[in-house]
């Protein structure tokens, strides 16, 4: 079975995310903080009869990246990797002029670093498998200028470049920034609060994702919308 290690996959896309590939037969490999509420999506996949590892932490940790990606390698290896751990650096939002240096940092870590570092570590896995892909789960924000934005967005710009050059350098792999656009979840609700509009479940993109593992096209930037209209 193919193996896949997800980041941030409690709840949200990540989640839904983890239960779609469960379904098809996938073995996971899941990340989250909050120990609790990883343990109850892990238990919810087992219907599924696949072999799921729940391993709480942050992804900050160079010891937890270490032990996402041995778990994955006593499951046979690493054929999918998806950074979907975020943080804000704010929460709400702020305008840059308030923003403070720490949470810009922690976005980075989050959003960048800690994404790089489980990258490093999961490469031999990723270069050894049949078909190995790369995950970045991106954001408008890294593209468009929002106000409030400013410090979440430049971490997914930056996480965005990324993808961008590991793609080139990594040309048996698949690399793909994906921007899934609005999504009703809690890191949505933490960022904008005062924000009630209706926005789509996590789980009406992920056929989207499942498309580019089917058909495997190039390295790059991807709009989780046209991909779902069938456009690239």
């Amino acid at each position: 079975m193919p193996v896949a290690i997800i980041t941030g996959a409690s709840k949200g896309l990540g989640r839904a995310l983890a239960e779609a590939l469960a379904a098809r037969g996938w073995d996971l490999v899941l990340d989250a903080r909050t120990a609790g509420v990883l343990q109850e999506t892990a238990a919810g996949l087992e219907a599924y009869g696949t072999r799921v590892t729940a391993l709480p932490g942050d992804v900050t940790d160079a010891g937890h990246r270490a032990r996402l990606v041995e778990a994955a390698w006593r499951f046979g290896g690493v054929d999918l990797l998806v950074s979907n751990a975020s943080a804000l650096g704010a929460e709400p939002l702020v305008r840059l002029e308030e923003l403070t240096l720490e949470g810009l940092r922690r976005a980075l870590e989050v959003n960048v670093v800690a994404a790089l570092g489980l990258v490093q570590e999961a490469l031999p896995l990723l270069r050894a498998a049949e078909a190995g892909a790369v995950i970045a789960v991106s954001s408008d924000a890294a593209a468009e200028a929002y106000e409030t934005w400013g410090g979440y967005g430049a971490s997914k710009a930056a996480l965005d470049h990324l993808a961008a050059v590991l793609g080139v350098e990594e040309p048996g792999l698949r690399v793909w920034a994906v921007d899934p656009g609005d999504l009703a979840t809690d890191l949505y609700t933490a960022a904008v609060p005062d924000d009630d509009d209706p926005r789509p479940d996590p789980a009406e993109v992920v056929p989207a994702f499942l498309r580019l593992l089917d058909e495997r096209p190039a390295s790059g930037r991807y709009g989780a919308p046209a991909l779902l209209e069938g456009r690239r």
